[in-house]
């Protein structure tokens, strides 16, 4: 482990491994994985469906003729990574996984050393779009004049607006051809905050004690994170309702807590 490396503190990347029933964490985090279970017993549940609507993302867009894709917050290796899901519904696909965290980068690495000609990852920041797109890893597999899969998914809510999310996110989608598509997720509290504001409160201090305090935004901020792109049917929606399988089980408790979208580069 690098010096810097503290397992007593929780880290977000191992909170959702936690949640998923992962291996990759440490006590801390399954402490504040416990703990935002107790405040939101659906917190796991969320966690499931989350990993679910990238899945579906991946699908469409491979749908689409995509054969490249960059995944920005990747976070910990869990089951069906972005990698696999592509290789299946668009064999020879490449994809780059990006993220700030060396813990996560050092496992994907481990995870990813058999398949260097099509995965890479890349030890970048959201915040730092440009270099993302000029790092030599990404050069080497992404080739920007064709459409590409852009995934923002599950990050954007730990990064403060003095940070510049929406400047990033203009980068990424001013670098995407016609036919590429950027896919995002992003936890909201507009309606926790009205019906349930002590449990919104408290849910925060878990996270203000990691190394990611959370930012809700509201739906149009939400949406903003699109700007510019046709936003695909069924709109800024659910994690768990967008393209699901069979609408008829989506549990109304899900809603209006974790929305979800892809927009399509014209």
């Amino acid at each position: 482990m690098p010096p810097t490396f503290d397992t007593t503190a929780p880290n977000i990347a191992r909170i959702y491994d936690a949640m998923l029933g992962g291996k990759d964490n440490f006590a801390a985090d399954r402490e504040a994985a416990d703990r935002l279970t107790e405040l939101e017993p659906l917190s796991p549940l969320y966690a499931r469906e989350h990993r679910r609507y990238i899945g579906r993302a991946v699908r469409l867009m491979a749908g689409y003729g995509i054969r490249q894709f960059l995944d920005i917050g990747t976070g910990l290796p869990t089951m069906d990574n972005v990698h696999q899901i592509a290789h299946r519904h668009a064999p020879g696909s490449h994809v780059v996984y990006v993220d700030n965290d060396a813990n996560v980068c050092a496992h994907a690495r481990a995870l990813l050393a058999d398949d260097p000609g099509s995965v890479a990852v890349v030890k970048e920041d959201l915040c730092r779009p440009e270099r993302i797109l000029d790092h030599p890893d990404t050069r080497r597999l992404i080739d920007f004049g064709a459409p590409v899969g852009i995934l923002v998914t599950g990050i954007l809510h730990f990064v403060p607006d003095a940070d510049g999310p929406f400047r990033s996110l203009g980068v990424l989608t001013e670098a995407m051809c016609s036919g590429s598509c950027l896919a995002i997720s992003h936890i909201t509290d507009e309606v926790v905050r009205e019906t349930r504001p002590s449990d919104n409160r408290s849910g925060m201090e878990v996270f203000a004690k990691s190394n990611a305090p959370m930012h809700c935004r509201g739906r149009a901020d939400i949406e903003r994170f699109l700007t510019g792109l046709e936003i695909q049917d069924p709109g800024i929606v659910c994690i768990s309702e967008w393209r699901a399988p069979d609408p008829s089980v989506i549990r109304d408790d899900l809603r209006d807590v974790w929305l979800a979208g892809v927009g399509r580069k014209r």
